[in-house]
């Protein structure tokens, strides 16, 4: 009899893990709920998790392998080595190596180099992206697309200030594509997303996404210091050649600050790199949707016209995009040493 009991409570036992096992790589979405938050909620690294999930779960999407609501999902199984999401960049430890595969494969290992930055949150927004994007021109023969630069230039900023030990969420989001140092940067349709989210058709639905997004981030984000930056690229006449100019929240003094410190750092950095060239750019308070509705002070920046073949300049060659990032860096970095002054 006492056998009998020790091979039921092992059966029972291990039915119970067994069921247990199952629903803890297994799962339904929310309501409303994108696959990065699913994944992050199951404690799965999106950057890290996503094509294995999509691959597990094959023909359970909807479009732009959207989750659809009632249906039970497969979860990629947890390593040792990662038990825990990256949820983009976490402040971290000056000196460690740490890795970021949004980044992609040749850049996505880095390391903490200074703490010049530690303490400050960052919310980084590249244009349009998704269904649409944003500004189309031609170079050569060949297409080339707002959004796709926009992000490059997004990646390179979130790393630089990473490097600097900040604190950095990537809103538009890239599985594919990470930093490229091409010249001519293939647009897509179907890789972005909001952070896990299908980025919606609809222009004001597709800024009210982000916008959200940025404000839930912001509501659990400890640091004092927090900056929204938006970037995008212009589209006028041909002839119409543009300086880098800034747009802020109108009626907010801190985001006009944060526009005229990086409006004059910009200045200052072509005048140690091209003194005979001059610096036209602007600062201007523009009632935009996003710079309304986010809560951290937030700055939009227009890095040049996609139609202007000097323009063009700035964004086709990869180390010019990235002296856009560590100058919009120094930028940054001028206004928090400001707002510790107060």
């Amino acid at each position: 009899m006492k056998y009998i009991r020790i091979i039921f409570f092992l059966f029972f036992t291990t039915i119970c893990l067994t069921n247990a096992l199952a629903q803890a790589n297994s799962g339904k979405p929310r309501n409303g709920e994108g696959t990065h938050d699913f994944l992050i909620r199951h404690k799965r690294s999106p950057a890290k998790h996503y094509d294995q999930f999509i691959k597990l779960n094959k023909g359970k999407f909807g479009r732009n392998k959207s989750l659809l609501k009632d249906v039970t999902y497969i979860l990629p199984p947890l390593s040792k080595e990662n038990t825990s999401p990256q949820k983009n960049v976490e402040a971290k430890s000056k000196g460690k190596q740490y890795k970021q595969p949004l980044f992609g494969k040749k850049y996505e290992n880095y390391s903490i180099k200074s703490d010049e930055l530690k303490g400050t949150c960052f919310y980084l927004v590249s244009g349009h992206g998704g269904p649409d994007p944003g500004a189309v021109g031609k170079i050569n023969g060949k297409t080339v697309c707002e959004d796709e630069y926009a992000y490059d230039i997004i990646l390179r900023l979130a790393r630089t200030l990473m490097e600097k030990g900040a604190k950095v969420h990537i809103i538009i989001q890239d599985s594919k594509d990470g930093i490229r140092d091409a010249m001519y940067l293939a647009c897509s349709k179907k890789n972005e997303t909001c952070m896990g989210s299908t980025i919606p058709l609809n222009p004001t639905a597709r800024l009210e996404q982000r916008s959200n997004k940025i404000n839930t981030l912001a509501k659990k984000d400890k640091e004092k210091y927090k900056r929204s930056v938006f970037v995008h690229l212009d589209s006028r006449s041909k002839k119409h050649q543009l300086d880098v100019f800034f747009y802020h929240a109108p009626g907010s003094k801190a985001g006009e600050k944060l526009a005229i410190t990086m409006s004059r750092t910009f200045k200052e950095q072509y005048g140690k790199h091209q003194p005979k060239r001059g610096f036209t750019g602007t600062v201007t308070p523009r009632d935009l949707y996003v710079l309304r509705n986010t809560t951290p002070i937030a700055i939009f920046a227009e890095l040049g016209n996609i139609q202007n073949s000097f323009d063009q300049k700035r964004f086709l060659d990869y180390n010019q995009r990235q002296a856009l990032a560590n100058w919009m860096v120094k930028g940054l970095l001028k206004d928090y040493e400001n707002s510790k002054m107060k």
